[in-house]
């Protein structure tokens, strides 16, 4: 297998998630509830890991035929998923999964407490994302609809408009309009809403507290909290695609490679490794 044919990537709180092109996964970082027992999932076409500015985490994968596999953290049933069908995207977010289904509707599993899965009533959806405590829709008009958890405004995203991209981090959310500018709402404490000057972005990833923005050129910037590194990116180049974690972020070259930069405490970032044992394997 040659090393362009990576094909995914996610980002969770501890964990990372690498998607070949077979359809098989592979993991790396915290496994302590089974997030990264993955290596028996086949024939997956998209994947997602579970975010959150603390506590556990889950993986979600997507099949060719719209059902949905999950492993990990299931004490709120965030993992129920096996029953769900006619499914073209997954998003994961702390405590909950979200599924859009090929009619623009949406379904949730999880925790409700703020209600965050209450989305049964959305149509005319594209693209879904899960924060903590709040879930964003893109509809098809490029507006944003949400639910949930609004304690810092992180679902003041009426006025947004010609959006083809969003993203939620824990309290804040990202929009990314068609002339590759970028919006946020939400908390800013650490300066991760601070994306009103980027310009040609073509993609972007809401961390915990930090935001990644892929520019038109392969290049990346970044903003927001960078206790653990997890902002210095400005060196990668040739990107094709971005993931945000808790406290770490990765990154796809166009030749395969990934690349990652932050906290590496429960080797989250090991994933030049973890994907050089999937070639050894024969994956």
């Amino acid at each position: 297998m040659h090393t362009n044919s990576l094909s995914a990537i996610a980002a969770g709180y501890r964990h990372s998630v690498l998607l070949l092109p077979d359809g098989s996964m592979r993991a790396c970082g915290e496994n302590t509830y089974g997030q990264c027992e993955v290596s028996s999932w086949r024939h997956i076409v998209a994947v997602a890991a579970g975010n959150a500015h603390t506590g556990n985490s889950h993986t979600v994968g997507l099949r060719p035929d719209g059902t949905v596999i999950a492993a990990g953290w299931n004490k709120h049933d965030q993992c129920n998923v096996g029953d769900w069908h006619d499914i073209v995207a997954v998003a994961a977010g702390w405590r909950r999964t979200v599924g859009l289904k090929a009619d623009g509707t949406v379904v949730a599993a999880g925790r409700n407490n703020e209600g965050q899965c209450e989305v049964n009533g959305w149509a005319d959806i594209v693209a879904v994302t899960a924060g903590d405590w709040h879930t964003v829709g893109l509809k098809a008009d490029g507006t944003a609809i949400t639910a949930g958890n609004n304690r810092y405004g992180q679902r003041n995203v009426n006025g947004w408009q010609e959006l083809t991209m969003i993203s939620a981090g824990y309290l804040h959310t990202t929009g990314l309009r068609a002339d590759g500018t970028v919006v946020a709402a939400g908390l800013n404490k650490r300066g991760q809403g601070e994306v009103g000057s980027w310009r040609k972005i073509k993609a972007i990833a809401a961390g915990s507290h930090h935001t990644i923005g892929l520019q038109s050129d392969g290049t990346v910037t970044a903003t927001g909290w960078n206790d653990y590194g997890q902002c210095e990116v400005s060196g990668w180049t040739d990107i094709v695609t971005i993931a945000a974690g808790c406290t770490h972020t990765l990154g796809l070259q166009k030749d395969g490679t990934v690349v990652a930069a932050g906290s590496n405490a429960y080797g989250q970032c090991d994933v030049k490794n973890s994907y050089e044992r999937c070639l050894k394997q024969g994956s």
